[in-house]
């Protein structure tokens, strides 16, 4: 059984860990080794931030009081009136073991409450492993793609999900 709850103050390091983790091996393989390697750090320490700014809910799930997968979302920057998922990563080592499933469910909950009867996001059109995960719990893809520059001037495809909450 997995459970998910709000991150807090303290739980900067293991989102950290958990979005480090899964980033490498998601998307690391996409860039150049330094500027991967740089990347990965970065993950690790700027959740402690944006705990701190509170703009954003973020939902950390466990299993056995261990930390596995997170999610960040609030109101959409492009899209008035959605809500949108910004941060959804599992560590590696869960995958296939039925967390992200349980925090996405928790995750959809969530923003009923919030005021939101849809939600949107955007995943790399290069990773199917993603794609296939949000269609399995019911978002679509919209037709929309945009170019995203991480830092390194190399864009990458992004394409945009949306479903009822």
């Amino acid at each position: 059984m997995f459970t998910v709850r709000r991150a807090d103050q303290y739980d900067g390091d293991i989102l950290g860990e958990i979005h480090a983790a899964a980033w490498e091996a998601a998307y690391a393989p996409f860039f150049d080794p330094e500027f991967a390697a740089r990347e990965v750090q970065s993950r690790r320490t700027r959740w402690h931030e944006r705990i701190a700014q509170g703009t954003r809910t973020i939902l950390l799930a466990e299993h056995d009081s261990r930390p596995l997968a997170l999610s960040a979302f609030g109101p959409s920057s492009t899209r008035p009136g959605l809500a949108e998922i910004l941060t959804f990563f599992s560590h590696p080592h869960s995958w296939g073991s039925g967390v992200s499933a349980a925090l996405m469910t928790e995750t959809l909950r969530y923003l009923p409450n919030d005021g939101f009867a849809k939600v949107h996001l955007w995943t790399l059109r290069d990773t199917p492993q993603s794609r296939r995960f949000y269609t399995k719990c019911g978002f679509t893809e919209r037709g929309t793609a945009r170019s995203h520059d991480f830092g390194d001037g190399h864009h990458l495809e992004q394409v945009e999900y949306e479903r009822v909450c």
